[in-house]
């Protein structure tokens, strides 16, 4: 399944069904011969019938075939029907019936015979083809989209119709697509939609179990552009790499949405959650990949049957991204990797579990990490081959060299810890540190509010006395007092010898 929505969702799908225009001389063969060569390029085998009447050129029986690595079977889309009418006036009009059926096929010997039967259907789609053979430009719009799960059939045997139904639908669709034809394939996309609803339905005939899961997303855009090769293996990402294969775009929505509800082990349970925004953006080249998502004032509110009370959380923000070579090379690459969760509260009900007198303070928690550093990637470990040797072997494909902590900050319970620091790596000492690279360098650490934290602890008998007495002595070997009342500051080094000092005074 991860394969076909890689591979025929991202790729015939998005082309032929929704398609992005605007102004030259096209013919209906123009843009039928390059849907075929776009399509053939990625290692699909195009079969259709094919009727030209005056200006209308018509497509019938398209079916789209294509072999899955490692002889896992093969997945074959088909479309009944579409029309390609030359305007007159140099554009190309692209209709497709109100309503037709998508139908893929797995029949590799892992996963069996799998027949996925969609129905997709739209209200007033229009898109239209303009430019050139060589630049051609897409525009399209439709008040709706959908596509609903039809039918799924293993080995011959049809699963029940109640026992899953999928629904998704995108309303108020608009967008725009540039495709330049060259040694390459310049492509420059943006689309926008006013909702995309979501609405997924199962249950269990043989135990009672079942699930709704139920959601909309509002105001979503995406812009991105790229370079695609004129043949390629969206599957072997090294070879797709080395082609000079480039893309970058984000995507972004204003707010959203989802309830779950349903029985599991004969005990009902709901979840929803709603989000004011977010934005998933990422970029990947020949040496690099790099992923950026965040989301705004999360709340998230459950229940279960096990659970004499709901439990509810909110954030005012989360985001992890993260940058990474992928192209082996002799030198050291950058990389870098981030997470946030800001402003992170929980309900009275959750905080009187450990704590119902109210003793630790009950500010909204932050934890932030922001790093980046240099590695060294010693083999093309996006090359399936490749990434089957070191699954085999558990070798590391690849070694790092430096490390910058740009920020470090956990701020909770009325205690925060900050810090930065540097370190290199020594990859020819791996005995020093107990199979590690040996780290060679400084940090940085502020500690404030924890001798606080500690006595509240010992108050509500969460920390003993001796352990209270353990964790001063530590603070006090590693840190000195800072110029506020209950802050510590540290200085930690590690020299090339393996040598660790604190504050000056060695430690090790």
């Amino acid at each position: 399944m991860s394969t076909f929505l890689r591979r025929s969702c991202g790729a015939a799908f998005v082309y032929v069904i929704a398609v992005q225009g605007a102004a030259a001389d096209l013919t209906a063969q123009d843009v039928w011969s390059d849907w075929q060569a776009y399509m053939s390029g990625m290692g699909y085998e195009v079969n259709a019938s094919e009727a030209t009447s005056g200006d209308v050129t018509t497509i019938t029986d398209l079916a789209m075939t294509m072999e899955l690595p490692e002889e896992e079977g093969s997945v074959v889309m088909t479309i009944p029907e579409m029309t390609l009418t030359e305007n007159g006036d140099g554009t190309v009009a692209v209709d497709l019936p109100a309503s037709f059926p998508l139908t893929v096929d797995f029949d590799g010997p892992d996963a069996g015979d799998v027949r996925i039967e969609l129905t997709y259907s739209h209200d007033n789609l229009a898109m239209t083809v303009s430019g050139d053979p060589d630049d051609m430009n897409y525009d399209y719009a439709a008040d709706s989209v959908t596509v609903e799960l039809a039918s799924l059939t293993d080995a011959d045997e049809a699963l029940p119709p109640d026992a899953l139904k999928m629904l998704m639908t995108v309303s108020g669709v608009t967008g725009t697509s540039q495709m330049k034809i060259g040694e390459m394939r310049d492509v420059a996309q943006t689309m926008k939609a006013a909702t995309l609803s979501y609405n997924i339905e199962f249950e269990d005939p043989d135990n009672g179990e079942n699930a709704l899961i139920a959601g909309e997303m509002e105001g979503l855009g995406f812009t991105g552009s790229g370079v695609l090769p004129k043949e390629w293996d969206a599957a072997d990402y090294q070879s797709l790499m080395e082609s000079g294969f480039n893309f970058a775009g984000g995507f972004t929505f204003a707010k959203g949405s989802t309830n779950i509800s349903g029985v599991a082990e004969g005990s009902p349970f709901t979840l929803a959650s709603s989000s004011q925004g977010g934005a998933f953006d990422i970029a990947m080249t020949g040496s690099q990949v790099k992923y950026d998502v965040k989301q705004n004032d999360t709340k998230l509110a459950v229940t279960s049957g096990d659970l004499p009370f709901p439990l509810e959380m909110e954030m005012t923000g989360a985001g992890v991204n993260f940058e990474f070579p992928v192209q082996a090379g002799d030198t050291p690459q950058p990389f870098a990797f981030g997470m946030s969760l800001t402003d992170f509260t929980m309900s009275d009900i959750l905080w009187s579990m450990f704590d119902p007198a109210g003793a630790l303070p009950r500010d909204p928690a932050t934890v932030v990490l922001d790093t980046e550093g240099t590695a060294t990637v010693l083999v093309d470990f996006m090359d399936p081959a490749v990434a089957e040797t070191l699954e085999a072997t558990e070798a590391m494909p690849g070694q790092l060299e430096t490390l910058n902590i740009k920020q470090l900050l956990v701020s909770m319970v009325g205690a925060k810890l900050s810090g930065t620091g540097a370190f290199a790596f020594d990859n020819e000492n791996t005995e020093e540190f107990g199979g590690m690279p040996a780290p060679s360098g400084v940090a940085n650490l502020e500690l404030t509010g924890a001798n606080a934290l500690i006595d509240k602890l010992i108050g509500m008998g969460l920390m003993a006395d001796s352990d209270a007495m353990g964790a001063r002595m530590m603070m006090g070997m590693l840190a000195v007092p800072g110029d506020a009342p209950d802050t510590l500051t540290s200085e930690i080094e590690i020299n090339k010898q393996g040598h660790i000092t604190a504050n000056g005074q060695r430690i090790k």
